[in-house]
């Protein structure tokens, strides 16, 4: 049974379905709108607790209106809240762009580094958030472990009860190879948003299913 996988049965079944899910999937990509790169900090800042869909209602005003970092640092507090409201968690959203953003004009001539240790350091950046823009905006490899990547792991039988994202990408990083931890992350996000929702996994329906421990028993669930 899948319980009892080795390491090697782990990464042989990842590699299948992966390969199930480029099929199914052939454009799964990162669903944010964003033309810079300091557009996908903000509009990824912005996904936290929020849908993409929602974030790219909300970015296409503030995209004409700001384009460097010193025009979103120089915004009041008050301004930013009001833009941000409707993604929710908007004074904390607020406090982290303008933060960022006047980091990013201080020490690095406003540019977005590509550096995963430095991204990590700056304000309103986490793990998540860091693996999607070196993954995105720079191309190197990262697993983003975003709540559907989370349900994932655990329904696919990679982790077990886990809910902690950095154990998580511990663990995917073993078993997914770094060349196709990007591709992984994106497949995960747009499977769980089309197929394997949170609350009624849709199984019967589902491309992975015989890969899959969970399969079915969720449903019954």
């Amino acid at each position: 049974s899948m319980a009892r996988e080795s390491l090697q049965q782990q990464q042989a079944r990842a590699r299948t379905i992966l390969r199930q899910l480029r099929k199914t999937y052939p454009d799964a990509k990162c669903e944010l709108d964003w033309s810079t790169p300091l557009e996908l900090a903000v509009a990824t800042i912005l996904s936290a607790q929020c849908t993409d869909k929602r974030v790219n209602l909300t970015t296409p005003a503030l995209f004409k209106k700001y384009r460097t970092a010193q025009d979103w640092a120089a915004v009041p507090q008050a301004t930013l809240e009001k833009a941000f409201h409707s993604t929710g968690f908007f004074r904390n959203k607020a406090k982290n762009v303008r933060a960022l953003m006047a980091r990013l004009d201080a020490e690095f001539g406003g540019e977005l580094p590509g550096d995963f240790d430095v991204l990590v350091s700056l304000p309103g950046i986490g793990r998540k958030t860091a693996n999607l823009l070196v993954a995105t905006v720079f191309g190197k490899p990262g697993l983003v472990v975003d709540t559907h990547f989370i349900r994932l792991s655990n329904r696919l039988g990679f982790v077990k009860n886990e809910t902690d994202a950095t154990k998580i990408e511990r663990e995917l990083a073993k078993i997914v190879p770094p060349p196709d931890w990007t591709d992984w992350s994106h497949r995960m996000v747009w499977h769980g948003r089309r197929r394997c929702f949170a609350r009624k996994p849709d199984c019967l329906n589902c491309s992975l299913a015989d890969l899959c421990p969970s399969a079915g028993k969720a449903a019954a669930k």
